[in-house]
């Protein structure tokens, strides 16, 4: 159709800056981010898994649909730490 589309590059990179609780259980895959790249069909996503064995959040990023060969998709790991009382950011 001639319309110009972004490729479908995605990076993210993740880390813990402040406590980590968990209030309630999400589904695998659960989405936390989603943005149109294109004007009808592509868009970005960024779907959340925890990985309980490993105490870990794991956050991966892709594009929905694929334009100009590989997509570059991406993985963050956040290993969910023990965060000392009163140590929050911006307090």
């Amino acid at each position: 159709m001639g319309l110009a589309e972004d490729t479908s590059d995605a990076s993210i990179a993740c880390r813990q800056v402040g406590p980590i609780t968990i209030k309630s259980k999400f589904d695998p895959g659960d989405e936390v981010f989603t943005e149109r790249r294109s004007l009808i069909f592509k868009k970005l996503r960024v779907v959340r898994f925890l990985d309980q064995k490993r105490n870990t959040l794991v956050y991966m990023a892709y594009s929905d649909k694929l334009i100009d060969g590989s997509p570059k998709n991406s993985i963050s790991a956040v290993p969910i730490m023990p965060w000392p009382a009163g140590n929050t950011p911006g307090k």
